[in-house]
């Protein structure tokens, strides 16, 4: 069922996700050009499901949590004028003998209505969180989300999902029904092998079918395996945390034989560790490495994203005509969202990036340049978002683009690309990069020779809608040799404004490309 369009006031909707372990809430504006902005991220752990799994019920004092966090979630995202809750609830609240009561309390202390989702559907969900903001493209992932109670993974490509599953397997429930050493001492070889074995049983006839797949990549969400991944990286690798790291099935055997050989209070001060989850880390750890085992993956892509962002993208889903879904990619997805959630101006931005292309692939035809696709779709969605510092202040708009490019949530992209773009902004007016600015200087020695190159071709296509009229229909480099470079404009009327920007860009041109730029114009009906 559609949701109507949203309308000329736009809406605030508080997604919260009430899991085994903790709550978590999303606040977003929706607005009338179909972007979103994200107002507030929260997360409390409550541990719902601590004791629960032997009793089959909620125990009083997680029930008291739960309903204070929420209380005080609730209240936190009507200060914002939310309109609308889509609340889920999920392992442990669908397993409890007695939901029906807590359902009815939250009812009462916090007025909103709680959906207890399925295993199937929660793995819907994550797979929307994920895939939607990771380039995937037509290649088949394996997905994995290791919660306090269950487990949920999905097979499938950036577009559509081909097999879901939820197991009764997570940190809390293995912690209670495998419990570790009661001295909280370290934890023996055998004991963490009775833990995988029972992951194992668990899990045998889905891995024969996940196998059948044939998934070229793995992504791992939750906090548990983002837990797992910092640990490698700072008391493995002893680096610091890099965005979205990848963790090897070498490195997490390693921290399993750390964290396994040191008691609770030890296990709390490894480098890395969130102390609050390390009573539970080892048998979520366990679930991990049997999957990875089991269906011999070497490494696994890990991911802030989850279930959360996929109720988000599902509520989008039911939004007629949402233009930000459907046949976009990740990146063009969430490039086109910061673009219009910070008020671009639309045609100028279409406009500019179709020219800079035109003069990326001439200038390529000619020999000018030797750039790959990937430059090519950095120096697009860069040249895209130009403009963006203008939300700010159109004095020095240049720089406020590079300070919300470099600082933005733009999903898909590393965090090189993601200076990169950010640098083909920043040097689009004005003065042109320089060895050692200080922007520049994050880049690598070939990154730096491609920005003075692309930067080159942006100033001169954002010369030629320097009006923000669209006169000129297209642009390429003709000729090259020795000395000069032809360049031919098609233009639909008086354009003399744009052709004395680019008369302005004819010496910053030469020093980068070492030729002469000659214009020749040709004026269509």
């Amino acid at each position: 069922m559609k949701l109507k369009t949203i309308g000329p006031n736009g809406r605030v909707v508080a997604f919260i996700d009430i899991g085994t372990n903790s709550v978590r809430l999303l606040v977003v504006r929706l607005n009338p050009n179909h972007s979103y902005t994200i107002l507030s991220r929260q997360k409390q752990q409550v541990r719902l499901g601590e004791g629960e799994f032997e009793e089959f019920e909620i125990q009083p004092e997680a029930i008291d949590r739960l309903v204070m966090v929420c209380k005080k979630f609730t209240d936190l995202a009507r200060t914002f004028s939310t309109e609308e809750f889509v609340v889920v609830a999920t392992s442990a609240m669908r397993e409890a003998a007695n939901r029906q009561g807590i359902l009815h309390l939250l009812r009462q202390e916090t007025k909103i209505d709680v959906r207890v989702i399925s295993g199937q559907e929660e793995a819907r969900l994550i797979y929307l969180g994920v895939a939607s903001g990771v380039p995937i493209g037509e290649r088949q992932a394996f997905f994995i989300d290791i919660g306090g109670g269950s487990t949920e993974i999905a097979v499938g490509s950036d577009r559509t999902y081909r097999y879901l599953e939820s197991y009764r397997l997570g940190a809390i429930r293995l912690s209670n029904l495998c419990p570790l050493p009661e001295n909280a001492g370290p934890v023996s070889p055998d004991h963490y092998k009775r833990i995988q074995d029972h992951v194992k049983d668990t899990i045998i006839h889905s891995v024969r079918k996940i196998r059948n797949f044939k998934p070229a990549l793995a992504i791992g969400s939750s906090g548990t395996i983002m837990n797992l991944a910092e640990i490698a990286q700072k008391a493995i690798h002893q680096t610091g945390s890099n965005g979205d790291p990848v963790l090897s099935f070498k490195d997490l055997q390693k921290v399993v034989d750390l964290l396994c050989s040191r008691p609770l209070d030890q296990r709390r001060k490894v480098p890395g560790m969130n102390p609050d989850r390390a009573d539970i880390i080892i048998p979520g750890a366990a679930i991990l490495e049997t999957f990875m085992k089991e269906l011999g993956l070497s490494s696994i892509l890990i991911t802030g994203r989850g279930l959360q962002d996929g109720l988000l993208i599902d509520y989008l889903s039911r939004i007629d005509a949402f233009p930000l879904l459907g046949d976009l990619s990740p990146r063009q997805r969430s490039v086109l969202q910061l673009g219009r959630s910070c008020g671009i101006n639309e045609v100028h931005a279409r406009t500019v990036t179709s020219l800079v292309l035109e003069l990326f692939d001439s200038a390529k035809e000619l020999g000018m340049h030797n750039y790959s696709d990937n430059e090519r779709e950095l120096l697009e969605y860069g040249t895209f978002l130009h403009d963006i510092g203008s939300f700010i202040s159109y004095t020095n708009h240049h720089a406020h683009s590079y300070y919300i490019i470099k600082n933005s949530e733009l999903l898909g992209f590393d965090e090189k690309e993601i200076t990169f773009m950010a640098n083909i902004a920043r040097f689009h007016r004005k003065k042109a990069p320089r060895k050692n600015d200080r922007e520049v200087m994050e880049l690598e020695s070939r990154e730096r020779d491609a920005l003075r190159v692309l930067t080159t071709f942006i100033r001169l296509s954002e010369s030629l809608d320097r009006s923000h009229t669209a006169l000129i229909q297209h642009v390429k480099f003709t000729r090259v040799d020795k000395e000069y470079v032809h360049l031919e404009v098609t233009t639909r009327g008086d354009c003399q404004l744009e052709i004395w920007g680019v008369e302005a860009e004819k010496k910053a041109f030469e020093k980068v490309l070492k030729k002469q730029l000659v214009i020749e114009r040709i004026l269509t009906e």
